[in-house]
């Protein structure tokens, strides 16, 4: 073996594959504590790749909710109708649900890195789109595309942080997603509704500072953000050692075997439906999570209207924010602060609990949000009176949001737990039925709330949220169980307990091995 082609790979081992003589095989993986290795890279590089994706999440989630509240500003400038800016929200959402069904799977087989690159710049390009257009036509179509290249924030953060993070590590980075995720929704509020009020301002200023810190965030994703599938990784390395030593016998396990690319387009396409439809776990946080999202913007749809018949709330006389909206937004970072901090304690109870449970020592605060969840809206229903102060129903609509922050945090860390190598394709099914209740909720609530009024219409959803109580009680205690009678979760457990017994090496053919420093 020559020096060059020790400078590639050291310190990975090659593996002699012994199958037809003319395609034997040296087959490239990682050896124990390479720093390569994504698993093995040190706490600052994981930081720094987790907070780079975390930017990301929160930057996709402050979009939709500054662009929300800057509609006043825009029909104003735009002389367009609610409906039609609503619209443009509305297609965001679309993105969000249906993208990440195959940028997920494909990031699974080609790397996240290009696909992080390549969102970010065209998420940046199409804000640029939407400051400078000039009817809501352009807008309506510049948030679709948004919304397409700004799912990868949601599709692929959970399926990073599981490449780098060891399962006892991921508490904490998966709390900071979901964190970003839901503070910057409410803090993109506050700021969004602060720029269109200002007449000098506007909500083309919304977009352009979205613009800005876009950009900053490019250069950030480009200069930190590193490959962390370690397939790829490997198949990198193998190319290298190709490359140099010419010998074209090096193959990583990624690449022995590797599929068409009609057949690659085919399994992302499908990965994340599969999933959705055969796995009970992803069904039932699917069903769990869509719901509890709906009706966070079903409870955007009350607020406003609530507070200010209720309360009195004030609007300013432009017409460009509520007043309300200024105060209730606030309870998303609230919540969100309270809800980090309870998954913050839900790692004291995993560490305590995972020799017992295993995966299952994730759910202990998911049981307590399942009930804080329609406690909360019920207090909300029946507590918005005028004899009551108003921050009785804030209270309760802060509660909620907390409980709302723990289920997204959990069900990211539970499924990343439970499907390993597929976190991101059973994330992107949990992710087509959020967003789709956030899209089709809001559609009928109107008609809903006249109907039977903002009192019995969150009281339905109260009594609709306590039917879905039993979901994580009924993982907690019977959690492993299905697993074990899933095909995908056994053939994954099979891949770790390999993997921890030092079995890395996945070639179906009876193979005669030999290790040697490459």
């Amino acid at each position: 073996m020559d020096n060059a082609s020790k400078r590639i790979s050291s310190p990975s081992c090659a593996t002699h594959v012994a199958q037809e003589p003319e395609q034997d095989l040296i087959l490239i993986k990682f050896d124990k504590g390479d720093p390569r290795d994504p698993q093995n890279f040190s706490y600052v590089r994981k930081w720094a790749i987790t907070l780079t994706c975390c930017v990301f999440a929160g930057i996709t989630a402050s979009s939709a909710s500054s662009y929300s509240i800057s509609y006043e500003s825009m029909m104003h400038d735009l002389n367009c109708t609610q409906l039609q800016a609503t619209v443009g929200l509305s297609l965001y959402v679309v993105g969000f649900g249906i993208v990440p069904l195959i940028s997920s799977s494909f990031s699974e087989e080609c790397g996240r890195r290009p696909l992080y690159i390549v969102s970010s710049v065209l998420f940046m390009l199409a804000e640029v789109m939407n400051a400078l257009a000039p009817n809501i036509q352009i807008v309506i179509v510049s948030r679709a595309l948004q919304g397409v290249v700004g799912s990868t924030g949601a599709s692929l953060v959970g399926g990073s942080i599981a490449d780098i993070w060891q399962p006892h590590e991921r508490g904490l980075p998966m709390s900071l997603f979901a964190f970003s995720s839901i503070f910057s929704f409410g803090l993109g509020s506050v700021f969004g509704g602060l720029i269109a009020a200002n007449p000098h301002l506007g909500w083309r200023w919304v977009q352009w500072v979205h613009v800005m810190i876009s950009g900053a965030y490019v250069l950030d994703v480009i200069l930190v953000m590193s490959e962390t599938r370690s397939s790829i990784v490997l198949a990198h390395i193998a190319k290298d050692a190709r490359k140099m030593t010419g010998d074209p016998r090096y193959r990583s396990s990624a690449e022995i075997d590797k599929p068409s690319m009609s057949s690659l387009i085919k399994t992302s396409c499908t990965r994340p439906l599969y999933l959705l439809m055969t796995e009970p776990i992803v069904q039932s946080f699917s069903i769990w999570s869509g719901f509890t999202w709906g009706v966070v913007y079903c409870l955007l749809e009350s607020i406003t209207t609530e507070f200010q018949s209720v309360y009195n709330f004030s609007v300013s006389e432009t017409g460009f924010i509520f007043l309300c909206q200024r105060k209730v937004f606030l309870l998303h970072i609230v919540g969100a602060i309270i809800g980090l901090m309870a998954n913050i304690y839900q790692e004291t109870l995993y560490r305590k609990y995972f020799p017992m449970k295993g995966q299952e020592a994730r759910l202990h605060m998911a049981c307590v949000a399942a009930v804080v969840l329609p406690v909360s809206m019920f207090i909300y229903a029946w507590t918005a009176t005028p004899n009551i102060h108003w921050i009785v129903p804030l209270i309760a609509l802060t509660a909620f949001m907390s409980g709302v922050f723990i289920i997204f945090q959990v069900s990211f860390l539970y499924l990343a737990d439970c499907y390993g190598p597929y976190t991101s394709s059973a994330q992107a099914g949990q992710s087509l039925a959020r967003n789709f209740m956030a899209l089709v909720f809001p559609l009928f609530t109107p008609q809903m709330f006249a109907g039977m009024t903002y009192k019995w219409g969150l009281t339905l959803w109260a009594l609709l949220s306590v039917a879905m109580t039993p979901i994580p009680w009924v993982l907690l205690f019977f959690g492993s169980k299905i697993r074990s009678h899933s095909k995908v979760s056994r053939k994954i457990l099979e891949a770790e307990q390999q993997q921890s017994d030092g079995e890395k090496t996945v070639v179906s053919s009876p193979t005669k091995q030999r290790s040697m420093e490459v």
